[in-house]
């Protein structure tokens, strides 16, 4: 039996008096698709954010993809792709020096930045779209370029939380065709939704 790619034990995070996750315990799969399903205010962002490395839990264990998370929260990063709520591009910047930015950071150039880009900018119909800055896009192309971004470095994992947030109902049906196809892909995909 193949082990979990993402497993936490007793997950807890509070905030002062508040607790916002009490004791949760997921295993998920390699190569699923993982609906973390719940409503506004339920803890999803929060559990989302510990599982990335970004918020430390006040009790429990995670380990994505071998990491301990808690004890490695860097390393964690390296080797996932994540879209929060609100898309992380910069204001200012076109959509191809966002592109180039990201690439940077995974050590992406050249030849190869070019192949995957191209491939992802095809896939997500952004060709149109590349030399605008982010803040002059429709959400819905904003949402697709995020999603693009996130898979750009090819990740085992990959975090998106409420992808489809504040999208027409035909980017809705876009993006869960994409996620599916990463799933497919042999990408573990771990969504947050309250759909």
């Amino acid at each position: 039996m193949t082990p979990p790619i993402i497993r936490t034990r007793g997950l807890t995070r509070r905030f002062g008096a508040f607790t916002a996750v009490a004791d949760l315990d997921i295993s998920v799969a390699p190569g699923t698709i993982y609906a973390f399903l719940g409503a506004n205010g339920s803890g999803k962002s929060t559990t989302i954010r510990m599982l990335i490395g970004l918020l430390r839990p006040t009790a429990g264990t995670i380990e994505v993809d071998g990491v301990d998370v808690r004890r490695y929260p860097r390393r964690v990063r390296d080797r996932i792709g994540y879209m929060g709520q609100k898309v992380s591009l910069y204001p200012g910047l076109t959509l191809r020096e966002n592109v180039e930015f990201y690439a940077g950071l995974y050590g992406l150039a050249g030849a190869e930045l070019a192949e995957r880009w191209g491939a992802l900018r095809a896939r997500f119909a952004l060709a149109a779209a590349e030399r605008e800055r982010p803040e002059d896009l429709p959400a819905g192309i904003r949402q697709r370029a995020g999603l693009a971004l996130s898979t750009l470095h090819r990740p085992r994992v990959l975090f998106l939380d409420e992808p489809t947030a504040g999208v027409d109902v035909q980017s809705r049906g876009l993006f869960w065709e994409l996620i599916q196809d990463e799933a497919a892909a042999g990408v573990t995909v771990f969504v947050t939704t309250h759909f």
